[in-house]
């Protein structure tokens, strides 16, 4: 029994020893240092925000509201004004169709030295007398005409005899100029006596430049010293109304617009009534273009003028041609004069493939002048018709 208690005795002094040696052991390992602290940071000033002050606030003294001064209301607003819309100055119409002459001369002279070069043959028998009719003719001179100029040259140049090229051109000029007329009124009347305004309506088939005529006829009527009201009759095709406007707005002239599709009669009456209202020399009414041959459309420009006459009488009707389309126009120009008693012609686009006979040809067939002749895209190149700068284009030098 004895034993057992020694050896339990000694097992746990051997336990106590061992236990220790361990717990010695581990203290003499070097601990983990431990974490370094964090660092003092300094934060960047915070970005100041919509309405904050850029830099740091400072103790200041302020103001109560009692002590601010408060406006009155006696200052009027301050507004900004827009820039006034810039005004052309249209080119003077005095001699316009002579600063023109060189453009003209440059389409039309085939017609005068063809004419020359026939002329200027040794002997003029019978078939050079046909190439002569032949090359009327082709420039739309039209039938008459023509009979009556070549038997006018064959009178002359049979009594003149001998034919100098100076001979030949006078000759040739003088003839001309008794077809086209030189004794014919072709002043625009746009200055009717004991009233105002003027009353022109400006007719025509689709196509043949009335939109663009009618503005250019503003600008020669504003550059003669005129004012001007414009009505856009128009109502049928989208962007007339914008267009006359556009050519108005350029020289000061106000224009009369309805809603698009609306009774252009209407639009007619209403730019002649604030035509009177505004003092205005001048009113010019574009109507829209009308096929000739639809007798709907025909009656209602009939309709346009005569609503515009329950203010006054027309002055002018102008009817708009193509110089183009040649002895169609003449067509055209038939019916327009049947319904709204053409005064006047505006021959367009005569510096193009145009036959400068059309002049001749179109006043014969209608008994009305040539007033204006379109020679070109610009804005000043509608020209009042000038008969001597016209026959000396087509002769040439």
């Amino acid at each position: 029994m004895e034993t057992v208690i020694l050896a339990v005795v000694i097992a746990v002094v051997v336990l106590g020893v061992l236990g220790g040696l361990v717990v010695g052991s581990r203290r003499k390992k070097p601990l983990p240092p431990p974490p370094p602290s964090a660092p003092d940071i300094t934060a960047p000033p915070a970005e100041p925000h919509v309405g904050d002050e850029a830099e740091t606030p400072r103790d200041e003294p302020r103001r109560t509201i009692e002590e601010v001064d408060l406006p009155d209301g006696s200052a009027p607003p301050v507004t900004e004004e827009l820039p006034p819309t810039e005004i052309e100055i249209p080119e003077p119409t005095a001699g316009r169709l002579v600063r023109l002459r060189t453009r003209l001369s440059r389409s039309q002279n085939a017609l005068g030295k063809g004419l020359l070069t026939l002329l200027s043959r040794e002997h003029l028998d019978d078939d050079t007398w046909e190439e002569i009719e032949d090359t009327l003719l082709t420039a739309d001179v039209g039938v008459a005409p023509t009979q009556e100029l070549v038997d006018g040259l064959r009178e002359r140049v049979k009594v003149l005899g001998t034919r100098t090229p100076d001979e030949l051109r006078g000759l040739l000029r003088a003839e001309l100029l008794k077809l086209v007329g030189t004794e014919v009124d072709r002043t625009v009347r746009t200055e009717p006596e004991e009233r105002k305004p003027g009353i022109v309506m400006v007719v025509g088939v689709n196509g043949t430049g009335k939109t663009t005529t009618t503005g250019k006829l503003a600008r020669v009527l504003v550059a003669d010293g005129r004012t001007v009201v414009l009505g856009a009759a128009d109502t049928f095709r989208a962007a007339a109304a914008d267009q006359l406007q556009t050519w108005g707005e350029r020289v000061g002239a106000y224009t009369v617009r309805g809603p698009e599709g609306g009774d252009p009669a209407s639009v007619a009456f209403d730019a002649v009534k604030e035509g009177k209202e505004m003092g205005v020399d001048v009113v010019l009414i574009d109507t829209a273009g009308r096929l000739h041959t639809k007798t709907g459309l025909m009656d209602e420009l009939g309709k346009v003028k005569r609503v515009v006459e329950k203010h006054a009488p027309l002055d002018e009707v102008l009817l708009v041609l193509d110089a183009t389309t040649g002895q169609n126009g003449l067509v055209q120009a038939r019916v327009f004069a049947e319904v709204v008693d053409i005064t006047g012609i505006v021959l367009t686009k005569l510096d193009g493939t145009a036959k400068g006979g059309i002049v001749v040809a179109v006043q014969r067939e209608l008994g009305v002048p040539v007033k204006l002749i379109g020679l070109g895209e610009g804005a000043d190149d509608l020209a009042p018709f000038e008969p001597e700068a016209f026959v000396d284009a087509l002769i040439g030098d």
